[in-house]
């Protein structure tokens, strides 16, 4: 019995969904039994079908044998959350001023609603996710990030962290166990008080330290674009310092890739940026010769 929303594809002949089918199968066994680390947000996360595909994506990912481990955002549902008790985000150089109530605010929005939406979604599609916070398993320890700006002025910004460590215990095990971890960035520090940390900077960490096969970051751009537009599909870290020093990559896209260059440069084998509006796009790169974004090679 087919889903009446699944889309219509009797139009491709037997012969030829065989041959889409038979495609995949060098890139199952080369991954099979890897480790993925995606990071999730952008239009993927907010468009129902979108995450609909996401979930589908990640829970076949599992079945033919791969370890997908979600690392989601949630800026957006974060300042819905604040708007409804009348505070406006304030950000810094990209970061958001994160007091004692925004933190608050935070927590319940990343590891209450959104988390469970996703695991909600994942389970939904046929898998078993766990949701999971930097506090569970004492996953990921954090101190309060310091902000200078150019003349070294130094700006407080409350209770944004920066990873100081992560034990990725609890991940294994949950991995091993056929499970799909659901990890929201909130680190804890030795007071045991809550971190807001950048989601991009928890997956180019939890990747490295688990020496994953590959880092997906899913964004709302096609990939890195070069100063005429079109979409460079591979490239090496090298080539991304080169880029960084000419300017062409600038904006909110320098956190997203020096995290990703670090990643890419601790032995996570290679970085992919992802188009997260092309439905299915992570599936499609991970086992199709097609290219759906940018591709950062270790070396």
């Amino acid at each position: 019995m087919s889903n009446p929303t699944d889309p219509d594809l009797s139009h491709i002949t037997p012969r030829d969904q065989a041959e889409i089918l038979a495609q995949a199968l060098p890139y199952i066994r080369k991954y099979h039994g890897k480790t993925l680390v995606i990071k999730y947000g952008g239009n993927a996360m907010t468009d129902p079908a979108l995450q609909q595909d996401f979930a589908e994506d990640v829970v076949l990912l599992k079945l033919v044998g791969m370890n997908p481990i979600v690392v989601h955002g949630g800026g957006p549902q974060i300042d819905d959350a604040l708007a409804k008790i009348g505070k406006k985000g304030t950000f810094i150089q990209g970061m958001r001023v994160t007091d004692e109530e925004t933190m608050e605010v935070v927590e319940w929005v990343l590891g209450g609603e959104v988390q469970q939406d996703i695991v909600g979604l994942i389970n939904a599609a046929g898998g078993k996710a766990v949701g999971l916070t930097g506090r569970d398993g004492g996953l990921i320890r954090a101190r309060k990030m310091k902000m200078t700006d150019k003349e070294g002025a130094e700006y407080d910004i409350g209770q944004v962290g920066e990873i100081t460590a992560i034990d990725p215990s609890v991940v294994k095990a949950l991995q091993d166990d056929q499970f799909i971890p659901v990890i929201s960035p909130i680190g804890f520090g030795e007071k045991n008080e809550s971190y807001n940390i950048n989601a991009d900077l928890v997956a180019a960490k939890l990747a490295t330290v688990l020496k994953a096969e590959k880092l997906m970051m899913l964004t709302n751009i096609r990939g890195v674009l070069d100063k005429t537009g079109q979409l460079l599909t591979d490239l090496t870290a090298r080539q991304i310092d080169e880029l960084f020093a000419d300017g062409t990559i600038s904006g909110g896209m320098l956190p997203k890739i020096a995290g990703a260059l670090d990643a890419a440069k601790s032995g996570v084998n290679a970085v992919h940026i992802i188009d997260g509006r092309v439905p299915h796009a992570m599936l499609l790169e991970i086992l199709t010769d097609q290219a759906y974004g940018t591709m950062i090679r270790s070396h």
